[in-house]
């Protein structure tokens, strides 16, 4: 056959598309129909008995073939079996060995992955051969390479000797340079375990070598794999120079250790890590830190973080398992949350102090139990001390819930009663050491409550008890046992009225919201009582409409007064979304409230301030969001924050608030992420996988500006640049820790796209500090062979 296209299929047992129908097992007989399924999509991988019965098809301009023998393809040759084509200037095929030989212009395709290059050499029944000087395109990573010879050792190995890797792209007919790449010996892709091995390598970027090992892996997928994470480099004003590569080890598919280990120029080595482990009836992550002689301390620093949270007791049965949960955080000296203020080790829940609390919990229908353990560790600074919270060791509640019953001739009635004892204690220093002090506690808490309700109105008395006895030692060392009993009454009411309005063209349902709350608590002594864990609430809406403006249960508060609020919305009626929220509340007392925590005053203005609050979210876009505390005898506000947040899309937001707490502080906040080529021009449409695209840089940051000061107290501000086949960091960070003193550092961080996948601090503290912070790497599904066929 010359001249003319030809198309030959050789082999049998032609099997039909598994995409297309799916044939139910059993064998049909004459008047049975066959049912056909419908499939999902088309099959990646073949059973191994069924792919070897797959025929072989040829096409090319001139064929020349006898039956059992070799077939010769000459111009645009193509052979096709399965998930493996070969395209050349001349073929050979071998039909009894399976042997196929590709001269001239040869590409092959194999599960989606491309060679290409002079010469090859494949049997395509064992999938093994050679290919001279190829250059080769992967297809899970997008991966690219060149080598002096490639080995197709089976159907999921390839070995390339002398070769270069990268997933930087390649410009068609010009010398491929990318900004980095793995030059080694030898690189062996196993597309089973999705990973290469490269033996004798160097990692270079922008053609100098930063990193060289005898054997090194790297993922061939965003599948989790054991290697080397991306490093940063940080110049610290107080730690000096730093040097953090990660390394992170997967050991199992529920479980695995990130090492990370860093070299500080005037402290030393710092070697901390991270363990996480996940199982059916229990999962924990621990983290921990040691610096062996800090040079600057002259001593051991350490710290270490515990979550664990396990089911125990399953053979309770019916009675219900045993949770046990464990938070437990420490560190070496006081002076740790300072000098390592991005410590990943330790996330602290203030600056300078640290919870940890081990509890076994229970429950079993309307009972529930726990007991739980609660300390504080306390990180003193001699310039400004703190007084340290109580311990609670132990805390032993019982409580008793039944919710929804009869009761009274109606239903819906909740019943409840919270016990507990504690026994408090703590260490305070004094002019001649350190003093211990503390007692226990036996409380109980009795509350019976309704609510009714209706379209357009609810109705919620409740009645509650707080009883406590205490027993503790009194300032002259003697010990005291004495015991309250507050009763409170409330009742919480409201309505809701609803009417369609239009606004500047638009539909919406405008609601008002009148809501009243009235509690009445008798005064009660409390002054001779300890403060064990009682604060004052923060004046706030949801404050407003509590019996008790005091939290913790050593202050009960003689609240004898009455909230009157309003609220008002517009509602979108086809989504239902918020648009506009107003509201503006005020709470009037009745009677003086003269329970005050020690040192406290009295209450003996009538009317409290008037709290406003707004939100606004007239397009998806923008959001706005205000509070306004007023003091209605003075005529100024005593407290205003006002916000406001602008996303237009992915890896764009702008947030900005104005705090201000007349007399104490003044506040502007800053939060920005932020493509720089949107600023003078409209940015390139987004890539799958990446931000925008390649060849973008972004600005990133959060600041914190204090204007009585007219300084910056905290400031986190950065670049990321997106090069398609790279991302580079640089953060500047600038935090305060006393009034005096600030720590500031500057990080710098590579990530090598398909090489190695974040991990490291200047991301942690982007993540941890900028509002709505988007990784500029988003999780994409795996891609098919068939994406990628010819």
């Amino acid at each position: 056959m010359h001249g003319v296209l030809a198309v030959l299929a050789l082999g049998a047992g032609y099997l039909p598309a598994q995409a297309l129908a799916q044939v139910d097992a059993g064998t049909p007989t004459e008047n049975t129909e066959l049912r056909l399924k419908q499939g999902t999509r088309l099959r990646e991988v073949l059973p191994e008995d069924a792919r070897r019965q797959l025929p072989t098809f040829v096409s090319g301009d001139q064929i020349e073939s006898q039956t059992d023998a070799v077939t010769v393809i000459e111009g645009s040759a193509v052979l096709r079996r399965h998930d493996t084509v070969i395209k050349a200037d001349r073929l050979e095929y071998d039909q009894r060995s399976g042997d196929a030989r590709g001269t001239g212009n040869v590409l092959i395709n194999r599960h989606g992955d491309r060679f290409v290059g002079p010469d090859v050499q494949l049997n395509v029944n064992t999938d093994k051969g050679y290919f001279t000087e190829p250059e080769f395109t992967l297809l899970r990573n997008e991966g690219l390479g060149d080598a002096n010879r490639i080995d197709f050792v089976s159907k999921d190995t390839t070995v390339a000797h002398n070769a270069r890797y990268s997933t930087c792209p390649r410009t068609p007919g010009e010398r491929w340079m990318p900004d980095w790449l793995v030059r080694a010996t030898r690189i062996e892709l196993d597309n089973v375990e999705e990973v290469g091995y490269a033996s004798g390598g160097v990692l270079e970027f922008k053609g100098v070598p930063i990193m060289a090992a005898p054997y090194f892996s790297f993922p061939l997928s965003d599948k989790r794999k054991t290697g080397v994470l991306p490093p940063s480099i940080n110049f610290d004003s107080q730690s000096g120079i730093e040097l953090m590569v990660p390394y992170y080890l997967n050991l199992a598919p529920n479980y695995d250790v990130t090492l990370y280990p860093s070299v500080m120029s005037k402290r030393g080595v710092d070697l901390a890590g991270e363990a996480r482990y996940l199982a059916p009836t229990f999962n924990s992550r621990l983290r921990a830190a040691y610096m062996p002689s800090d040079k600057l301390r002259d001593q051991d620093r350490w710290a270490y973080s515990l979550a664990h949270s396990q089911r125990l007791g399953d053979s309770l049965g019916a009675w219900g398992p045993i949770g046990l949960r464990l938070n437990l955080n420490r560190v070496s000296d006081d002076n740790y949350w300072s000098d390592f203020p991005r410590s990943s080790t330790i996330r602290l829940t203030t600056s300078r102090l640290l919870h940890s609390d081990a509890v076994l919990g229970w429950g079993h229908g309307p009972w529930s139990a726990s007991v739980g353990a609660y300390k504080w560790q306390t990180l003193q600074n001699a310039g400004s001390p703190i007084t340290p919270p109580y311990d609670r060791l132990p805390a032993v509640g019982v409580n008793y819930s039944k919710i929804n019953q009869s009761l009274l001739g109606s239903d819906g009635w909740d019943f409840t009663v919270q016990t507990n004892f504690t026994r408090f204690q703590r260490s305070v220093a004094v002019a001649s050491g350190t003093v211990k002090a503390g007692g226990d506690r036996a409380l109980a808490i009795t509350e019976l409550t309704h609510r009714w309700e209706a379209p357009g109105w609810f109705v919620q008395p409740r009645a509650r008890l707080n009883t406590a006895q205490y027993q503790f030692d009194g300032s002259n060392g003697v010990g005291n046992t004495l015991s309250r009993a507050v009763p409170t009454a409330s009742l919480d009411s409201g309505l809701v009225f609803e009417k369609p309005s239009s606004f500047w063209g638009r539909e919406y349902v405008q609601t008002l919201e009148p809501r009243a709350f009235f509690t009445w608590t008798p005064f009660r002594d409390q002054s001779g009582l300890p403060n064990f864990d009682s604060a004052s609430r923060d004046f706030s809406l949801a404050s407003m409409y509590t019996e008790n403006v005091f939290s913790g249960n050593d202050r009960i508060s003689d609240t004898r007064a009455v909230t009157l609020g309003v609220s008002s919305r517009l509602i979108n009626p086809d989504n239902g979304a918020e648009v506009v929220r107003l509201g503006v509340a005020q709470r009037y007392l009745l009677e003086d409230q003269n329970v005050t925590l020690p040192g406290g005053k009295p209450v003996t203005e009538r009317l409290s301030n008037i709290l406003l609050s707004g939100r606004v979210q007239w397009d998806p876009l923008w959001s706005f969001d205000s509070t306004l505390q007023y003091n209605p005898k003075s005529r100024e506000s005593v407290r205003t924050t006002v916000g406001g947040r602008y996303t237009p899309g992915p890896y764009r937001v702008l947030s900005a608030a104005y705090r201000i707490q007349r007399g104490v502080s003044e506040q502007i906040d800053l939060g920005w992420q932020w493509p720089l080529s949107a600023l003078w021009g409209d940015a390139p449409a987004r890539v799958p996988g990446h931000a925008l695209g390649p060849g973008q840089w972004y600005s990133v940051g959060r600041m914190n500006y204090s204007m009585p000061d007219r300084k910056i107290v905290d400031l986190i501000a950065g670049f990321e640049y997106d090069a398609g086949c790279w991302l580079g960091r640089i953060v500047l960070t600038r935090l305060q820790q006393t009034t005096t003193k600030a720590n500031q550092s500057i990080l710098f961080q590579l990530e090598f796209s398909g090489f190695s996948k974040v991990g490291a601090s200047s991301l942690q503290t982007l993540q941890a500090n900028v509002p709505k912070y988007q990784y500029l790497r988003e999780e994409i599904s795996p891609p098919s062979r068939f994406q990628n066929y010819d």
